[in-house]
């Protein structure tokens, strides 16, 4: 059955634009429309907003701000855009890559200063591939908490919300999106017009046959995403004909605590944490980014690796409420020495004392590193030792619908459609083709700049539309 059809006689309500996915992306499409006036309906198919959003650490990278101005932090869009660039080695459209960051610290701002998100610059380390301390995250450095504030603030501006309300189907009329079909958990259907619709639901993370089809090398990889990604948006997509790329693209991470299902974050690693494998030997430069190294992670004995810190360490993690809940679940070791903290954790003793010592080595810059890391400026790890026994994730993906600069859905033929916009993970990310293109911070600043970008641009096309 087809999942887009024409028109149906009636629609049982109309709103100007509908907004299908509550996470995010769809929230910031949601403000931005009713900040140009348009009523709005944000259909989300869970009994409660939450979306992959809400599983992140809700950081949003920002270019060129007055924070960082204030804090000596050099940077510029231009430069942001070039990081992207330079992660994705040209992999990815430039111009879409250069529209999102130069629109990134205006999103910043606004959400913060119109809509009370507490966006603040965060300063204690550097992700991999960002030359710069851009990112913005909320008090706790929680998705959660993001979630809760932008929900609040659609509340506020005065957005209609419809939970456990599935989209179904798409309606078309000529060349045009007419309306959207739901379904209840009931069963019950009901079909919503609207003259705008914007797709801020997710990837295809959660969807077993198109991960086999597209990402075959995360065989093992633990799905640790929302599980809404069923990658309904690439259906409607090759229904309506429109371009889809970077299909193989996607987040992964090379830190989620085995058997617990936590992300053990990446600073760790950055400020001078390393990984072991069963072995006590290291197998990668895990500071080229925590996405590509989940595939690393992956090809282990057993697929899994130890990541190897200390109490300094331990301290910056703290301030992640995802670090707080792994040390709350026991998936954090701890011992005096490292040959102990080897006992307690099954790996050759030996091997990790010799390791460690290599580390110290580069750190001190009297040996280069094996893997080509470069270990400047991190102190030794110093006891009490700590170690959390990690495997290969797949988060999100990074592919998908082909967009303009204002989040317009671009047909085959390369025309963008007059009324579709798509943003999140339903759109084509700034990550290339694989995984070794994301950066920190692309699945949001994706999902806020182009929810916002899309809403603008849907509110001022009605209001010139009724003249």
């Amino acid at each position: 059955m087809r999942t887009v059809q024409r028109s149906p006689d009636h629609f049982d309500l109309t709103v100007p634009v509908i907004i299908i996915g509550g996470g995010g992306c769809g929230l910031a499409a949601a403000l931005a429309a009713r900040d140009g006036g348009t009523d709005v309906l944000v259909i989300e198919r869970d009994p409660k907003l939450s979306g992959t959003t809400a599983m992140s650490t809700g950081l949003i990278p920002a270019a060129g701000t007055p924070e960082q101005e204030a804090q000596g932090i050099i940077d510029s869009p231009a430069q942001f855009a070039a990081d992207i660039m330079t992660k994705t080695k040209g992999n990815t459209d430039a111009g879409i890559a250069e529209r999102l960051a130069e629109e990134s610290a205006e999103t910043v701002s606004w959400l913060r200063d119109r809509h009370g998100v507490s966006l603040s610059l965060i300063t204690d380390f550097l992700y991999p591939g960002h030359t710069a301390m851009r990112m913005y995250g909320m008090p706790n450095r929680s998705g959660a908490e993001l979630m809760a504030a932008l929900e609040s603030a659609a509340i506020g501006a005065g957005v209609d919300i419809l939970c456990d309300a599935r989209a179904e189907t798409l309606f078309y009329s000529g060349n045009r999106i007419s309306g959207v079909g739901i379904v209840r958990p009931d069963g019950t259907k009901e079909a919503f017009g609207c003259q705008a619709l914007i797709l801020a639901c997710c990837g295809f993370a959660g969807n077993p046959d198109m991960v086999r089809a597209y990402l075959p090398e995360l065989e093992h990889a633990t799905f640790h995403g929302h599980p809404g990604n069923k990658g309904e948006a690439m259906v409607w997509a090759e229904e309506l004909g429109l371009k889809l790329a970077d299909m193989h693209a996607y987040q992964g991470h090379g830190g989620l605590a085995a058997g617990y299902g936590i992300p053990i974050l990446w600073p760790l690693i950055m400020e001078g944490g390393y990984q072991v494998n069963r072995a006590g030997k290291r197998f990668a430069d895990e500071s080229a980014g925590y996405s590509e190294h989940a595939v690393k992670v992956l090809a282990q004995p057993d697929h899994v690796a130890w990541c190897i810190f200390d109490q300094q360490r331990y301290e910056l993690m703290m301030k992640f409420d995802d670090f707080q809940q792994a040390v709350s679940a026991g998936a954090v070791h701890s011992s005096d020495t490292l040959g102990k903290l080897a006992q307690l954790c099954g790996i050759d003793s030996a091997e990790l004392i010799a390791t460690n010592s290599a580390v110290d080595s580069s750190k001190g810059g009297k040996a280069f590193d094996e893997f080509g890391r470069n270990f400047a400026n991190k102190s030794p790890l110093a006891a009490p030792f700590k170690a959390a026994k990690v495997t290969g994730a797949l988060f999100h993906t990074q592919g998908g619908i082909v967009v303009d600069r204002n989040a317009r859905a671009i047909a085959l033929d390369g025309s963008p459609m007059a009324n579709l916009y798509v943003g999140g993970g339903a759109a084509r990310g700034i990550s290339g083709p694989g995984s070794d293109g994301y950066m920190a911070g692309n699945g949001l600043l994706t999902a806020t700049t182009f929810g916002k970008l899309a809403g603008r641009h849907a509110a001022a096309e009605i209001a010139a539309d009724r003249g």
